[in-house]
């Protein structure tokens, strides 16, 4: 199973679900699930990720560090397409992809924020993973 994670520019969000739900499903002893992110647009592709996002996951005991960023492409085959927020969420379906949200509320973009709001994002890509970790076992 391949699972993708999207929202904006693919620094911020996305790769902190893509890095948490890995580590949780790893840590739940989850396999044959593949987590991948990506963003609606190109903006950042090749980009690490933004130094704020990765200093939260270091915080928390995940490391971001090989992430880069990419644009998604609607090409891709994908099992599960899970949007940030709605509007990824609209643009994804626009596209053609047949798209969830990532948590039960919008996950909102700290990128224009303190540095705290990429705390309050962790917390709550951390619950939202842990429900997708049951979901996704229950799937396999």
């Amino acid at each position: 199973m391949h699972v993708e994670i999207v929202c904006t520019g693919n620094i911020c969000r996305s790769p902190m679900g893509e890095v948490v739900l890995r580590a949780k499903l790893a840590e739940a002893g989850v396999d044959g699930v593949e987590v991948t992110s990506s963003g609606t647009g190109g903006w950042h592709v090749g980009d690490r990720m933004d130094p704020r996002a990765a200093a939260a996951l270091r915080s928390r005991g995940y490391d971001g560090s090989a992430h880069r960023a990419r644009q998604y492409e609607r090409s891709w085959q994908r099992d599960l397409v899970l949007a940030m927020d709605s509007g990824h969420l609209a643009t994804l379906r626009l596209h053609g992809a047949d798209a969830q949200l990532f948590a039960q509320d919008d996950v909102p973009d700290p990128y224009y924020g303190e540095d705290d709001g990429f705390d309050e994002v962790l917390a709550q890509v951390e619950k939202a993973a842990d429900q997708w970790v049951d979901r996704l076992r229950e799937r396999l």
